[in-house]
C-alpha cells in the first residue's frame, strides 16, 4: 500500500549511497519509493507507472538527467513534477535544467530537511485544484482541466512550472500580478533560487509570444507581470522594451544548451 496520501516517488540516482540516503529520508516521511540507476531505466519505469514525483540526478549514465527531463515532458498526459539534483550550482546549469522541464533544483550536498521540504512543496503545487475551465485572453486559450494551451489555434507545449505561472496570470488578467503573488502561489511562499522566476517568465514569454506579432505577456517594471492585449503597436513596443531586460540576460544561456 502507498502511504503519505498515496505518494509514489521515483528516485533516479546512480550513486548507491546517495540513493539509499534519499530513500530512507522519504520512507521515514511515509512515501513509497522506487529507484532507477540510469536514465534508460528511469524512462522504462515512467512508461509503466504513474509517479507523483521524480527526484532526478542531473549526471546519469546511459542517458543524462536533462534528456530524461525532456522526454518526460514529451509524454502524453500530465507529467509528474521533477526535482533535479545537481552538483553544479552555476546559473547556466540551472537554466538549462529548468528549460528542459525541471520544476525545482537541489544542489548537492543537501540536508534531509530541505529535501523533504521541497518534496512537500512540489507535491502540494502539483495537487492544487484549479477552478474554472477555459481561460482566454485574445487568441490565447488555456484549458485548466487538461492544461492545454493554444494560441491562434496552435497548441503550445510548456513546462509544468511555466504552465502554473501562465494560469495565475491569465486568471487575473488584465490585472498586474506582483512577483510576491507569483512566488506565494507557485513556490508556496518560499523564495525560489536566484533568477528562477525570471527564467520561468522568459519561458512563458517565449512560448506564447515568440511566434506572434501581438505580444500578450508584459513586464510592468517593478510592479510585476500581466497578460493583456495592448494592441499591435503598443504591444510590440512593450515587448521590445521589456525583452531587453529579460531576454538579453537569458537568451545566450538558452542558445548555448544547443
Amino acid at each position: 500500500m502507498r502511504t503519505n496520501e498515496g505518494c509514489l516517488i521515483l528516485v533516479v540516482e546512480d550513486h548507491p549511497a546517495i540513493a539509499e540516503l534519499i530513500g530512507e529520508c522519504l520512507e521515514v516521511s511515509g512515501y513509497e519509493v522506487d529507484f532507477a540507476r540510469d536514465g534508460v531505466e528511469a524512462l522504462r519505469l515512467l512508461g509503466d507507472v504513474n509517479y507523483d514525483l521524480v527526484i532526478l540526478d542531473r549526471s546519469l549514465p546511459r542517458l543524462g538527467g536533462i534528456d530524461v527531463c525532456r522526454r518526460i515532458g514529451e509524454k502524453q498526459g500530465k507529467a509528474p513534477p521533477i526535482l533535479m539534483l545537481t552538483a553544479h550550482d552555476a546559473l547556466e546549469d540551472k537554466l538549462i535544467g529548468l528549460e528542459a522541464g525541471a520544476d525545482d533544483y537541489l544542489t548537492k550536498p543537501f540536508a534531509a530537511e530541505e529535501l523533504r521540504a521541497r518534496v512537500v512543496a512540489l507535491l502540494k503545487r502539483s495537487r492544487r485544484e484549479v477552478a474554472g475551465s477555459i481561460l482566454q485572453v485574445a487568441d490565447l486559450v488555456l484549458d485548466v482541466e487538461t492544461m492545454q494551451v493554444r494560441r491562434d489555434g496552435v497548441e503550445i507545449h510548456m513546462t509544468p512550472t511555466a504552465l502554473r505561472i501562465l494560469t495565475i496570470l491569465m486568471r487575473h488578467a488584465p490585472r498586474v500580478v506582483s512577483r510576491e503573488e507569483i512566488v506565494r502561489a507557485v513556490w508556496m511562499g518560499e523564495e525560489p533560487e536566484s533568477d528562477s522566476l525570471r527564467s520561468h517568465i522568459y519561458q512563458v514569454r517565449r512560448a506564447i509570444d515568440s511566434d506572434s506579432d501581438r505580444p500578450l505577456l508584459h513586464t510592468m517594471l517593478t510592479a510585476g507581470y500581466k497578460i493583456a492585449d495592448l494592441g499591435l503597436t503598443e504591444g510590440k513596443a512593450s515587448f521590445e522594451a521589456e525583452t531587453g531586460a529579460d531576454a538579453r540576460a537569458i537568451e545566450p544561456v538558452q542558445s548555448s544548451a544547443g
